[in-house]
């Protein structure tokens, strides 16, 4: 896996802070996930979740809300339709700079988020909550000792989870009008319940409340003895898997990038992008690749990069030639070792280059054969690598023709 550190500005141009976790393999989807109340992305829970979805191949953006963790703002002027508004934007610099996300994941409050903002999002085809209250009012039983207060006063001093956060009327305000369950009832995406039925902090009752106002297709798992925050390490990696095996039968995108190698003509290649950077998912008829740069160079260095998989070419060519020869003349050649690597160099220091531009490629090929041969069948060897069908290739006038098709 990887991780990558993202910036996006929510609507009053305020910078949020976000961790996008990579699988190293091919993604198979997108998702974004949105942490509890006065938490942040780095809550054990919402890091442990999203590590293990990215092993199970769902790259994962998490973000600080406006005003909480490393993100700009102040916490006292948010409110729940601001949650909203940052979701949306996290959701846009998902689709501008990767894929848009396929799957919602919410908890806690976050939950009650995810809810009120996926029919606003097309391409969501899942949402998930974990431990969520079925509507944002259910959270004004927080400031119950100190409504008053609020209410009369305009603000207060709140200790939330044993920090302490100031609290305007307009937020309670706010959660007022996010108090019914009819956006449930309409959601029309597939969802996944998980709370447990010990919670503490958001009764049980409210996952009932949120399925019972969902249609179908819906599902909840009970998560038996474990506390609203998922502080062991081991119901976090539950919800996780049961996630990833559960919404695999609901993002139809999955399925497209399985058939995706099948589709693909003998002996041709076809290259897609992954995101809006480097990586790059490679199909052969029968195999997949993938292709990307360096974090140095901006990307995820999820895979080699174009230079090494033409090294590659190259000294795999060079590999199997030399073996297909050994074996037929039956030579003790126990292995095969190619080192290769690419630079380029002025014309004037290639003594056999006819071309004297400033600059030329050089690819250096060191060949390590193990085995009883003698000298002469060494250099033998030798000959036979400068023969393989790639060193030709590479060595030959090369024309490559271009031209823009539609897309299907």
């Amino acid at each position: 896996m990887s991780r990558r550190k993202v910036t996006f500005n929510n609507p009053q141009g305020e910078s949020l802070s976000g961790l996008l976790e990579m699988p190293m393999g091919s993604v198979k989807s997108y998702a974004l996930f949105a942490h509890c109340f006065t938490c942040s992305k780095d809550i054990a829970a919402a890091s442990r979740i999203t590590r293990a979805l990215a092993k199970q191949g769902i790259a994962v953006l998490r973000f600080d809300f406006t005003g909480l963790g490393n993100s700009d703002g102040d916490f006292s002027n948010t409110n729940f339709s601001s949650n909203l508004q940052d979701l949306m934007v996290a959701a846009d610099y998902l689709e501008q700079h990767y894929v848009a996300a396929s799957l919602l994941i919410g908890h806690s409050l976050g939950g009650a988020a995810v809810l009120a903002v996926a029919q606003r999002l097309d391409s969501v085809k899942a949402v998930v909550t974990i431990g969520a209250p079925a509507t944002a009012g259910h959270v004004k039983h927080l400031f119950a000792d100190s409504y008053d207060e609020i209410m009369q006063q305009e603000t207060a001093s709140v200790v939330l989870a044993g920090r302490s956060f100031t609290i305007q009327r307009q937020l309670i305000e706010d959660l007022e009008n996010y108090n019914t369950v009819e956006h449930i009832k309409t959601l029309r995406k597939a969802l996944l319940i998980f709370h447990s039925p010990v919670d503490q902090v958001v009764s049980i009752d409210e996952a009932g409340r949120i399925y019972a106002a969902a249609m179908h297709p819906k599902s909840f798992v009970s998560l038996d003895q474990a506390d609203h925050l998922l502080s062991r390490v081991e119901d976090s990696e539950y919800v996780a898997a049961v996630m990833a095996a559960w919404v695999a039968r609901y993002l139809t995108v999955n399925q497209a990038e399985t058939n995706a190698v099948s589709s693909v003509e003998e002996g041709c290649v076809v290259v897609r992008e992954r995101d809006k950077k480097f990586t790059r998912d490679i199909f052969t008829a029968r195999h997949q690749l993938v292709s990307d740069e360096p974090l140095s160079m901006g990307g995820a260095d999820l895979g080699a990069n174009p230079y090494e998989l033409l090294l590659a070419a190259l000294g795999s060519c060079t590999s199997m030639t030399l073996r297909m020869y050994a074996n037929h003349k039956q030579l003790d050649l126990q292995s095969i070792e190619v080192l290769l690597h690419h630079t380029r160099i002025h014309a004037k220091d290639c003594a056999s280059c006819e071309d004297q531009t400033p600059m030329i490629d050089q690819m250096t090929r060191e060949i390590k054969l193990t085995g009883n041969l003698d000298q002469q069948q060494r250099s033998r060897l030798l000959e036979i690598a400068n023969k393989c069908p790639v060193h030709k290739t590479l060595e030959n006038q090369i024309q490559i023709v271009s031209k823009l098709v539609e897309k299907d």
